[in-house]
C-alpha cells in the first residue's frame, strides 16, 4: 500500500526542508503534491507538501508487474528508470506476442492499470511509459515515416491531406514534423476522441 507523508510550513521553503529532513531525501528524489491553506482570522498561511520517494514507487511497480507475470503465466523481466518525473518501464518476455497483445493493447492496458492504481492510492498523476521489446518505439518510427511521405506529397501537389483521428501524442508528432517545413502548416479539427489533423500547404 502506497502512502504520502505530509509536511507543513509557514513558507514553501520551510515545508520542503521538513520534507527532505523527514524522509531523508532530496526533493528531486520525491514525487510531491503541493498545496496552500489560506489564512483565517489570526492565523497565517500554511504550505503543505505531501511526498513519497520515487524509489518506493519504482519498487511498487516492479511488484505489480510480478503479479501480472503470474496472471499472464509468462516470464516478464522489467527495467524501471525515472527521469524528469517520468517513469519509463522496459519489459522483456519469453512470449512477447502475448505481452504486447494485438496492436499493443496489452501493454497499453498494463500502463493504464499501473497509473490508475497509483492515482487511486496517492492522488498523484505520475507519467508512466511502458514499452516491450521496443514495440512502441518501432511503431512510432513507422508512423513518422508515413507522415514524412504525406508531407512530401503535400509539398509536391499543394493539396491538403486530412489524417485519421488520433490521440494528442500522435498529433503532436505530426505538428513537430510539419513544423520543420516552412511552406507547410497543420490544423487540428474536431473534438476528442474524433479530433484529427490536416496537413496544408501555405499559399503565398
Amino acid at each position: 500500500m502506497l502512502t504520502l507523508s505530509k509536511f507543513e510550513g509557514k513558507t514553501k521553503e520551510e515545508a520542503q526542508a521538513k520534507c527532505e529532513q523527514g524522509l531523508n531525501k532530496k526533493i528531486e528524489e520525491l514525487f510531491i503534491k503541493e498545496s496552500e491553506i489560506e489564512p483565517k482570522l489570526f492565523h497565517s498561511k500554511k504550505y503543505i507538501i505531501e511526498a513519497i520517494p520515487k524509489q518506493e514507487i519504482k519498487e511498487y511497480i516492479k511488484k505489480y508487474i510480478e503479479e501480472i507475470d503470474k496472471s499472464f503465466q509468462i516470464e516478464i523481466k522489467s527495467e524501471i528508470n525515472e527521469k524528469e518525473n517520468i517513469i519509463k518501464i522496459i519489459l522483456v518476455s519469453n512470449n512477447n506476442p502475448i505481452l504486447i497483445g494485438k496492436e499493443g493493447k496489452n501493454i497499453d492496458a498494463i500502463q493504464t492499470l499501473i497509473r490508475k492504481s497509483i492515482r487511486n492510492q496517492l492522488g498523484l498523476d505520475i507519467k508512466i511509459n511502458i514499452d516491450a521489446s521496443n514495440y512502441k518505439k518501432r511503431k512510432e518510427e513507422n508512423f513518422e515515416k508515413e507522415i514524412i511521405e504525406l508531407i512530401k506529397e503535400v509539398e509536391r501537389t499543394h493539396m491538403e491531406i486530412k489524417l485519421d483521428p488520433m490521440n494528442s501524442y500522435k498529433r503532436r508528432i505530426v505538428h513537430n514534423l510539419v513544423a520543420q517545413h516552412k511552406k507547410l502548416k497543420t490544423e487540428s479539427i474536431g473534438e476528442e476522441p474524433n479530433r484529427y489533423t490536416v496537413i496544408k500547404y501555405k499559399e503565398d
